[in-house]
């Protein structure tokens, strides 16, 4: 939990953050659901000053949010308890969140029926990403930290658990995915939405969109804010998306005109901050974080590159410093998920198209592999597609003509 903000912790700012936490069936919001009942914030003592006394620093708030699901026994209980304290453990100056969950009324349930009815008919977002997908934003504060092997990497990682997983190469300036996959060619349209590519992975399936499949590898694209917010905009709403258990977006470094358009699109989506050992990238990287805590965006946790590296003879060395991943995760309040060495079987398999993972061995690879299984086995496994009965019917309710 993120204790380190000094002020208070407005209960309106926690109503702000869960209307970014979404049903996975039916694709609303848990406020606009009726879901919450009611949201209380009290004082929960002071947190600890990272060189001082324990109780000596700024005021760290609790959060108790009263939620109301379809069924006491729903299967999707666990995952939106799960979203909800990741989404408010994120809020500078939150402690400890308290979830206590009771079963609706009839009268409750009826109400979620006639909003997913409504929601249906009015089609407000207009995104093809499916609602059960799991959104994982791959970003950093600047460029050249590893994130973009990280995203293909761990995309791949993910099919290959069995998973059908889309990988969306949103750094529209600066796009690589296509080389380090190995897949090329153009894009079709069918039934005026755009068709991804598929990359071959064992077992599982991986559905490909990146500006490299418009543009030449060595064209440049002369693009302003408007534009890349509007590129973003179409590869959400323009492409036909199967059904994704994960989507792994890799975002360009920074905090511009695509990471606010990704926060507006796609608001369940959760961030995977990427950084160096050094103390100026993670620096960098908290400002990616902020924006995401302004966005309401949750932040998963932190994934270190370039960790260290080891030589043939054994010997390891830290060659960017240590310590900085495990430094802004401490700072946010959110795990450190991996630290991945620097490996040279990572760097030669996004030149040959062939991602290290897909070979298994390597350092590198191996720490991506456990971050993978880590991150679809405990933190967000993939939304089971046999929910709530009460849930099903609504959504097939909704869904009906």
């Amino acid at each position: 939990m993120n204790a380190g903000h000094v002020g208070e912790v407005r209960v309106s700012t926690i109503w702000d953050v869960l209307r970014q936490v979404r049903d996975p069936e039916l694709g609303d919001d848990l406020v606009s659901l009726g879901m919450v009942r009611s949201v209380g914030v009290e004082r929960a003592g002071r947190s600890a000053e990272p060189e001082g006394d324990a109780g000596s620093g700024p005021p760290a708030w609790q959060v108790t949010v009263h939620l109301a699901l379809t069924v006491a026994s729903c299967p999707l209980r666990s995952e939106i308890q799960g979203e909800v304290e990741r989404r408010l453990g994120s809020v500078p100056g939150v402690s400890h969140v308290l979830i206590e969950v009771v079963p609706m009324t009839g009268e409750e349930r009826s109400a979620v029926m006639s909003r997913a009815r409504w929601k249906a008919r009015e089609r407000p977002n207009r995104v093809t990403v499916p609602a059960r997908t799991r959104v994982l934003a791959v970003a950093s504060g600047k460029g050249g930290v590893g994130k973009s092997s990280i995203s293909v990497n761990l995309a791949v990682a993910l099919a290959g658990l069995g998973h059908r997983v889309g990988l969306l190469d949103a750094d529209i300036w600066g796009f690589s995915v296509p080389r380090m996959l190995g897949v090329g060619g153009e894009l079709q349209v069918r039934d005026s939405l755009i068709v991804p590519l598929v990359a071959d992975v064992p077992r599982g399936e991986l559905h490909v969109v990146s500006m490299g499949f418009l543009a030449g590898e060595e064209q440049a694209v002369m693009w302003r804010g408007l534009l890349l917010s509007r590129a973003v905009q179409q590869f959400l709403e323009d492409v036909a998306w199967p059904d994704i258990d994960y989507l792994v977006v890799d975002m360009p470094p920074g905090t511009g005109d695509v990471q606010m358009g990704l926060a507006r699109l796609l608001p369940q989506a959760m961030v995977l901050l990427v950084t160096t050992p050094s103390l100026a990238a993670q620096k960098v990287a908290a400002r990616v974080a902020d924006m995401a805590t302004k966005g309401y965006l949750g932040i998963l946790g932190v994934v270190e590159s370039m960790s260290t590296f080891a030589c043939a003879h054994g010997e390891s060395y830290a060659l960017f410093g240590s310590g900085g991943g495990q430094r802004l995760a401490d700072d946010l309040g959110v795990p450190l998920l991996a630290s991945v060495p620097i490996d040279p079987e990572l760097s030669s398999g996004n030149d040959s198209g062939q991602p290290a993972v897909l070979a298994g061995t390597g350092a590198g690879a191996s720490a991506l592999m456990e971050l993978a299984e880590h991150i679809a086995t405990r933190i967000v496994p993939p939304v089971s597609i046999a929910g709530c009965t009460a849930r099903l019917a609504a959504a097939l309710e909704a869904a009906a003509p």
